[in-house]
């Protein structure tokens, strides 16, 4: 007679055999009940466990009828506790689905898969092109976004120098421009291009640096017909004040264009048409502009924000303050060798500008566009300023006010149809709906309030680095997107409509190597008809690698009802119930990778009904003036003819299967394909029938 044992799995009783128990070797169980584990047993004599019993009890199930019920539980719940119990045969047929799940292709949105790049050669010293070299280097401050300011949010831990540790040869800054990629490690950066072709190829490696790379810079817009300097891609990174410039050419080589000083770390480092920018947030400004070659840098009011609008640079500043700065101009309209920065507006309650945003309408006039601003401040006001250009004498003018975030605002959007803000408040998210009228943004209704949400980022309180900026991403005519990851080493990140905040996709890295950094950016389409230009998501891992994703695929399919998909969870447990999965066997010489050996449940024999295409013994009618039959077609079968030699194959019937295929019992058989008249010999025929 079996013995009955009483379970006690965190305060739930249970009770079973010990046959039920033990019947897996080597597990939990036999060791338990073997006495080669120390048992603990309550007041009633139970056996204590001291596990989740929600989750033991689909456990206890599976060893009593060797069948799954997840009843509701998440399958790494319940891998995690069968690994626990050592329940071999449900490990192993989690691991199955979960491998089912995670393939190392990727899904419909993978792309492309870029490896991780060699390590190049040390770098020579050269002298700086301009600048004062600085006495000591400090590292720059990493902040959440180029829009927050430095006395806001969570002050960064001391940690030890970046590129000295472990996460040397991981992705720090990803950045795009038309169909060129950057991709910066912690001493070296490395250029892809997009071929028509041939794909993604690696064009360009920078040297090793002496020094952490903390920015980066990419410039791949070609003119035709401009000036030397409009005529070639540029690259550039910074790190602790120092700015070094590189020039791409189209056979893949690249050569230094010069080592540029700002004097103080540099926050953002970017280009408006081919002249570089850098920002800090102590107030330095340096331009270097491509025609004359020359390097300028100027003390300006403390920076907490930036935004480019064609040709001009806005600066949103802490004393309330917009500046604009023309690039175009820069090199006509300097002026004891000072830039020309021009006041815009000025905040009415003077609050720090920590957010900035400009949309250029559509051209309505001869005077030009108009220029509509929305900036944020640091009490949490978001405002809507613009300026006509019938007006431009007199400034802009204040449009909206909007005061819904009790946090300052770190990032700002104004696009076609939306506006977005996000405060530091676990990037809480508002949105509102923009009407227009011929391009122009209307108080008729005005702006409407759309969503309210939250995109949480848990490595944004430990002063994440600019790789790793949130957004909003995408063109200012287009629906933008947000790309959260929730947790630091996470191997996923998430797509979510900036307007709304809903979840249109998620990506997971096919190697399972943690995303360490991201971008968006719009990719040109290709020459050929039809094609229209890409937006790709592009991961950067701890590993080195790079993947990239479609979302323009994703963002089609969100807008699209979903189509029918393969096997539910439930569809999928229900099947592999069929069998017993074992440890996997040897791998076959054929496979190149092993399958799991599957042992099937007892079950009779069944041979298979082995069907053979024969012709029916019914004599086959012809048509006037068609060809003879072949020898044998239409002859009837003797029933006093002796039975077939065991040489020849037996007389087959036909076998089952959808009427069409096989012609009944009585029924003429269809005519053999040289028997079939040609198309216009059957047009005479029914012309004489007619």
């Amino acid at each position: 007679m079996a013995e009955v044992v009483q379970l006690n799995v965190g305060g739930k009783r249970f009770s079973t055999s010990r046959q039920t128990l033990t019947w897996i070797p080597d597990s939990f169980f036999s060791s338990l009940l073997s006495g080669r584990i120390s048992t603990l047993k309550d007041e009633t004599g139970a056996i204590f466990i001291d596990r989740d019993p929600a989750a033991f009890a689909p456990i206890l199930n599976f060893l009593r009828t060797k069948e799954l019920d997840p009843r509701g539980l998440s399958p790494a719940l319940l891998l995690h506790e069968a690994q626990f119990y050592g329940i071999t045969p449900l490990v192993r047929r989690l691991q199955l689905r979960e491998e089912l799940e995670r393939s190392s292709c990727g899904c419909v949105l993978f792309t492309g898969y870029l490896p991780p790049p060699a390590l190049p050669a040390r770098r020579r010293s050269r002298h700086s092109v301009a600048g004062p070299h600085p006495a000591a280097r400090v590292p720059a401050p990493v902040r959440r976004s180029h829009t927050l300011p430095p006395s806001l949010g969570h002050a960064a831990e001391e940690r030890p120098p970046p590129g000295t540790g472990s996460d040397a040869g991981a992705v720090r800054l990803v950045c795009g421009h038309h169909n060129w990629i950057a991709v910066a490690y912690a001493q070296f950066l490395v250029c892809y291009r997009l071929m028509e072709t041939s794909g993604w190829l690696q064009v360009f490696s920078s040297p090793r640096l002496d020094w952490a790379i903390e920015r980066v810079a990419l410039n791949a817009r070609v003119l035709a017909g401009g000036a030397p300097g409009d005529r070639e891609q540029m690259v550039a990174a910074a790190g602790g004040g120092e700015i070094i410039l590189w020039a791409l050419r189209a056979d893949g080589n690249g050569s230094e264009i010069g080592v540029f000083h700002l004097g103080v770390p540099a926050e953002a480092l970017f280009f408006v048409g081919n002249q570089l920018i850098a920002t800090s947030p102590s107030g330095t400004i340096g331009v270097w502009n491509a025609v004359t070659k020359h390097w300028q840098t100027q003390d300006v009011v403390p920076i907490n924000s930036y935004d480019a609008a064609g040709t001009f640079l806005l600066l949103g500043c802490t004393n309330g303050s917009i500046y604009y700065v023309d690039v175009q101009k820069f090199p006509l309209r300097m002026k004891d060798n000072d830039l020309l920065v021009t006041e815009l507006y000025r905040d009415p309650g003077e609050d720090a500008v920590t957010a900035l945003s400009v949309y250029l309408t559509p051209k309505t006039s001869e005077s030009g566009n108009w220029i509509e601003i929305a900036y944020g401040t640091s009490s949490g006001v978001v405002r809507v300023i613009v300026q006509h250009p019938e007006t431009l004498g007199s400034g802009p003018q204040l449009f909206q006010t909007f005061t819904v975030h009790r946090s300052p605002v770190t990032r700002i959007m104004l696009s076609e149809k939306h506006l977005v803000s996000v405060c530091a408040d676990h990037n809480h998210v508002r949105s509102w709906t923009v009407t227009r009228f011929r391009g122009m943004i209307s108080t008729q209704p005005g702006s409407t309030p759309l969503a309210s949400f939250k995109v949480l980022a848990l490595d944004d309180a430990d002063g994440a680095s600019a790789g790793t900026d949130i957004g909003p991403f995408g063109e200012r005519d287009e629906q933008q997107v947000f790309i959260q990851r929730v947790v630091p080493d996470a191997c996923q990140v998430f797509i979510r409509l900036s307007s709304t905040g809903k979840k249109i996709g998620e990506v997971r890295a096919v190697d399972a190597a943690s995303i360490t950094a991201f971008t968006v950016h719009e990719c040109e389409g290709s020459s050929r008809i039809g094609c229209r230009p890409r937006r790709l998501l592009a991961t950067g891992h701890a590993n080195g690698s790079l993947q990239l994703w479609d979302l323009t695929t994703a963002m089609d399919r969100a807008a699209k009802p979903p189509d029918a998909e393969g096997l539910s969870e439930e569809e999928l447990l229900r099947q592999l119930d069929q069998c017993d999965l074992a440890l996997p066997g040897p791998p076959r010489a054929h496979s190149h990778r092993p399958n799991p050996a599957a042992t099937p449940s007892p079950s009779p024999p069944q041979t298979p009904p082995q069907h053979r295409r024969c012709l029916p013994p019914h004599p086959a009618p012809r048509l006037g003036g068609g060809r003879r039959s072949p020898p044998g077609w239409g002859q009837s079968q003797n029933p006093s003819a002796p039975p077939p030699s065991p040489q020849s194959p037996p007389p087959c019937h036909p076998p089952p299967g959808p009427p069409g295929l096989f012609p009944p019992p009585g029924a003429p058989p269809p005519l053999p394909p040289w028997c079939l008249p040609k198309r216009g010999s059957m047009r005479r025929l029914r012309g004489r029938t007619r």
